[in-house]
C-alpha cells in the first residue's frame, strides 16, 4: 500500500546582480499586493462587513495592474502576485479558524524586516544546479542535495542578506514498517538540558549558541546608540540580522540531527504536549493590574524560546510518520513530581532542581530522567488505550469489559 507525501529542499540561490534586483522587485510588488490587500480587509471588518476571499481580491489585483496608479505590477509575474494573496486568504482563514488558537489576524510586512518571499506554483524549470523563474531567467543555486520527487510549486526567499529556493515535491512511497518496532523512549524539553532521554542521555544546544547570543547583545546596544536610518545603523541592522540567522540555523542543524536519529533508532516516541505560547506569555500585566517578577519572567521566556521546544515536536512528527513510527503526547501535569516506582505525586519530591528524591518510598533519581521516565509510561498507556494523543482523552472509570488500563491522575 502507497501513500503520497510532500517534502522541501532548500538550496542558497546565486543570482547576478541583474537577478537579485529582479527578484527584490518581485518581492517588494507581492509585498505591496499584500499590504493593500490586507488594508482593505482590515477596513471591511472595522466597519462590519465580511472580508474579501481570494477571488474577489484577484479581480481587485486586475483593475490595479490596469491603472495608471498602480500599473507597475504589471512587472511582476502574475503568479507571484496571486500567491501572495491566497497566502493572505489562507492567513485570514487561519485567524478566524477556532481549532487553531494560537493564529492572529495577518500582519503588515515591511520592507526592513530583511524576510521576504515568493512563489511560482508552475512555470519553473529544473535542470542540474540551475532553475529557471519566470520573468527571471536560469539561476543558479547550490545543489547540496539531490531533489527527489516531482517539483510541486518553488518559493525564492530572501533572508539577512541572502537569497534561497525551496522546491517542493510530491512523492509515492510505501507504507514504512519501522525496524526498531518494540523501541520506545520518552523525551523530557527543560531550559537546563535541552533535551533528557528516559535512557538517561542529556541532549544539549551546542555552547557556540550562547557565544554568539553575548556578541549579538554588544551589538544590539551598538545599534541602540546609532542614529536610526541612517547608513551605518543599516549596515549595523543587516549584520545584527544575520547573525540572528546563524543561530538560528545552528539551534536548527541540531535539532535536525536529535530527530532524525530518534526516528530511525525508535518506533515510538512519548513528549509532553505543551503549550508552549501560553508559557512564554509575558508577564508585564496592564496599568491598572501591573505584573510581578516581569524581569525574572522575561529571562524565563528567552530561555524556553532559545531551546525550540516546538519545532523539535513538530519535526519529529513528520519524521517519525516517515519512518513508520509514532509520536504520542502526554499531558504534562506532574510528571516531575511523579515516583515511577510507587507511583505518589508530591511537590516536596524535587529536592533541588536537578535531583529527584520521593518523600515515600525513597526511590532517587536524577529530576530530568525521572520525568523522561514518566512521560515514557504514559505514552505507553495511551497507546495501549489507541490514542496517540493522552491530554486528547478524558479521565474517566473504566466501564464493565473496558481492557483499556487507566492513566493515572498525575
Amino acid at each position: 500500500m502507497k501513500t503520497t507525501i510532500r517534502k522541501g529542499h532548500k538550496y542558497l540561490l546565486e543570482p547576478t546582480p541583474e537577478q537579485a534586483m529582479k527578484l527584490a522587485m518581485f518581492c517588494g510588488h507581492a509585498r505591496f499586493v499584500w499590504n493593500k490587500a490586507l488594508a482593505m480587509n482590515l477596513w471591511r471588518l472595522e466597519h462590519g462587513h465580511r472580508i474579501m476571499r481570494y477571488d474577489e481580491l484577484a479581480f481587485w489585483l486586475t483593475l490595479w495592474k490596469r491603472s495608471d496608479e498602480y500599473g507597475f505590477l504589471s512587472e511582476a509575474h502574475s503568479q507571484v502576485l496571486q500567491q501572495s494573496l491566497k497566502h493572505l486568504d489562507r492567513a485570514f482563514m487561519d485567524a478566524f479558524d477556532k481549532s487553531q488558537p494560537n493564529k492572529r489576524m495577518p500582519r503588515f510586512k515591511r520592507k526592513s524586516d530583511h524576510a521576504d518571499s515568493i512563489t511560482w506554483p508552475q512555470g519553473f524549470k529544473l535542470d542540474g544546479n540551475r532553475i529557471f523563474l519566470p520573468k527571471i531567467g536560469w539561476v543558479r543555486f547550490r545543489k547540496s542535495r539531490e531533489i527527489c520527487g516531482t517539483p510541486k510549486n518553488v518559493t525564492v526567499s530572501y533572508h539577512a542578506g541572502y537569497w534561497y529556493v525551496s522546491v517542493q515535491t510530491e512523492m509515492e512511497v510505501e507504507l514504512p514498517q519501522h525496524p526498531c518496532a518494540t523501541s520506545a523512549i520518552g523525551v523530557d524539553v527543560g531550559v537546563e538540558h535541552t533535551l533528557t532521554l528516559s535512557d538517561g542521555t542529556h541532549l544539549d544546544l551546542p555552547k557556540s549558541i550562547r557565544q554568539l547570543e553575548e556578541k549579538l547583545e554588544r551589538l544590539q546596544r551598538q545599534l541602540a546608540r546609532k542614529v536610526k536610518f541612517s547608513s551605518n545603523w543599516r549596515k549595523l541592522k543587516l549584520k545584527i540580522a544575520r547573525l540572528h540567522a546563524r543561530i538560528a540555523n545552528i539551534r536548527r542543524d541540531f535539532l535536525h540531527k536529535v530527530t532524525t536519529a530518534l526516528s530511525k533508532n525508535h518506533a515510538l516516541v512519548a513528549v509532553e504536549d505543551l503549550k508552549v505560547g501560553n508559557m512564554t506569555r509575558s508577564a508585564k500585566g496592564t496599568v491598572e493590574n501591573p505584573g510581578r517578577n516581569v524581569k525574572a519572567k522575561a529571562g524565563l521566556n528567552r530561555a524556553i524560546l532559545r531551546q525550540g521546544w516546538s519545532m523539535f515536536v513538530f519535526m519529529l512528527e513528520y519524521k517519525l510518520a516517515w519512518n513508520g513510527g509514532l509520536l504520542v503526547k502526554v499531558p504534562p501535569q506532574h510528571t516531575s513530581q511523579t515516583c515511577p516506582v510507587c507511583g505518589h505525586v508530591a511537590s516536596s519530591s524535587r529536592t533541588s532542581q536537578a535531583e529527584f528524591v520521593c518523600v515515600q518510598c525513597g526511590h532517587s533519581d536524577n529530576a530530568d530522567v525521572n520525568a523522561a521516565r514518566n512521560i515514557l509510561t504514559l505514552g505507553l498507556r495511551g497507546l495501549a488505550c489507541g490514542s496517540n494523543r493522552v491530554s486528547d482523552r478524558k479521565q474517566e472509570p473504566a466501564e464493565s469489559g473496558d481492557t483499556c488500563p487507566l492513566l493515572p491522575v498525575v
